[in-house]
């Protein structure tokens, strides 16, 4: 621990302080008073619980790297994994894929996924006029171009792609309301409520995505999403109309959902 902080937290903040390298702080002279100045400020962010994330103001994900602020939630390892597999579900897109990223917050999914897939038309949608302007911030700072969309899911979407969509992605609120005071107050003092509560169930949006989707979605197309890892088998219900399956995350808790929409029972 270092000032109250782990030393490697301590260590990245002295680094965006002074603008040093690790190398640099080690062999440099001692901190400037402006630089000491800015350390004490950030430091005692941190121990307010403010996310590093947060304080450094980017973060790595896949194969880009996006700005992060209080607009929008922190990019988690989980996440990545979504589009992990989001990615490997698609396999390949050329120019008439339609990719959906729902609740899109900092676009981090829309993005990664349109840098995977540059031929695809890649929509993102959210309710937060605040994280739809981080995600226009990082579709300019990353150079890719996304469509990006003010509503509730599948609202603002054309409907002449009903039935034409190939892979929708979401990681959608599923935290429970009774959950809410519970959680660690670096999430819950900090990152936004409506990206991170539901309801009283925690499903509430997860069920959503599984009525609406199911009609936008063309046959053999996917859904990908993160869950709670307690909601694994609620969530194979609510897409029982679905080929689907519950994935695990790094730590062997239920995480992700994977799920196919096949041929209609009767044609």
């Amino acid at each position: 621990m270092t000032r109250g902080l782990p030393k490697h937290e301590y260590d990245r903040l002295l680094g965006l302080a002074t603008g040093r390298s690790r190398a640099g702080l080690v062999r440099d002279a001692p901190l400037t008073a402006e630089e000491r100045q800015r350390l004490d400020a950030l430091l005692a962010r941190r121990r307010a619980g403010e996310p590093l994330q947060y304080l450094e103001g980017a973060i790595p994900f896949g194969p880009i790297e996006v700005a992060v602020d209080r607009r929008a939630l922190v990019p988690r390892p989980e996440t990545e994994q979504v589009w992990e597999a989001a990615v490997a579900c698609l396999g390949d897109a050329g120019p008439g894929t339609v990719v959906v990223d729902l609740g899109t917050g900092s676009g981090v999914l829309a993005l990664a996924l349109k840098h995977s897939f540059p031929a695809a038309r890649v929509i993102a949608v959210d309710v937060s006029p605040g994280a739809l302007d981080l995600a226009r911030e990082n579709a300019a700072s990353t150079g890719l171009d996304i469509e990006i969309l003010e509503g509730d899911l599948f609202e603002p979407i054309d409907p002449a792609l009903h039935g034409r969509v190939d892979l929708v992605v979401s990681n959608p609120p599923y935290v429970t309301e009774s959950e809410w005071p519970t959680l660690a107050p670096e999430v819950r003092d900090h990152e936004p409520y409506s990206a991170l509560v539901a309801g009283p169930h925690g499903t509430e949006v997860l069920g959503r995505i599984a009525e609406e989707a199911y009609w936008w979605l063309g046959v053999g197309g996917w859904v990908v999403c993160e869950i709670a890892e307690t909601q694994g088998s609620a969530v194979l219900e609510l897409f029982g109309g679905y080929d689907r399956e519950v994935r695990r995350d790094l730590a062997g808790r239920d995480r992700i959902l994977v799920a196919r929409r096949g041929a209609p029972c009767c044609v």
